[in-house]
């Protein structure tokens, strides 16, 4: 195991555990620092019409539960943060094992930019207007309650305003830089324990 510091790293010594190589904490060694950190992948959508974008988080979090209070980080660069801004509201989008191509776009990983990266899934509006994607795991409808500003992200707080639960379908997961799936797809828990309808 590998010691970083993180407080004044160019004068501070990090110390080693065992024998492993000692590395500073700058932002490449961190990143692969969190890259064993698995999370569950959601899209955040926000804005309505032709001013919608979003985007693919893994930082969501719950913050309360009396009120009902999520948080998550967002690159002040991002396309998104102005929209979160304007809009005060925002969905929170749970995506199964089988939605990859929406994290992708939302992603923006073949170079989708706002309005398109809706493209090829079905959306409603929730309470608050923001859209909201149907067939996922669960939905969350905020409204931003705060938010804060520090270094490169901005922390957004929203209250949650509407709960849609979806399917008892497996979870995408990002791990390692690639994508991963926890549990059993609904059919395929059916068919495992022989109550696949014929």
């Amino acid at each position: 195991m590998t010691v970083v510091s993180l407080v004044n790293p160019g004068s501070a010594t990090p110390r080693p555990l065992g024998r492993s190589p000692t590395v500073q904490a700058e932002a490449p060694s961190f990143r692969s620092a969190l890259r064993h950190l698995a999370g569950g992948v959601s899209v955040i959508t926000a804005g309505q019409g032709e001013d919608r974008t979003g985007l693919t988080v893994t930082s969501l979090s719950s913050l309360s539960a009396d009120p009902p209070t999520v948080m998550f980080g967002v690159n002040l660069t991002s396309s998104s943060f102005p929209v979160l801004a304007r809009y005060r509201s925002f969905g929170v989008n749970v995506l199964n094992a089988t939605q990859k191509q929406i994290a992708d776009r939302f992603a923006g990983r073949a170079g989708e930019k706002g309005e398109a990266r809706y493209a090829g899934a079905s959306w409603t509006e929730g309470l608050t207007g923001a859209p909201l994607l149907e067939g996922a795991l669960a939905v969350l409808d905020c409204e931003v309650e705060e938010l804060i500003e520090r270094h490169s992200h901005a922390i957004v707080i929203g209250r949650v305003r509407e709960v849609r639960l979806g399917g008892e379908d497996a979870a995408l997961l990002y791990w390692r830089g690639d994508y991963e799936r926890l549990g059993w797809m609904a059919e395929e828990a059916r068919t495992a324990l022989g109550l696949r309808s014929i």
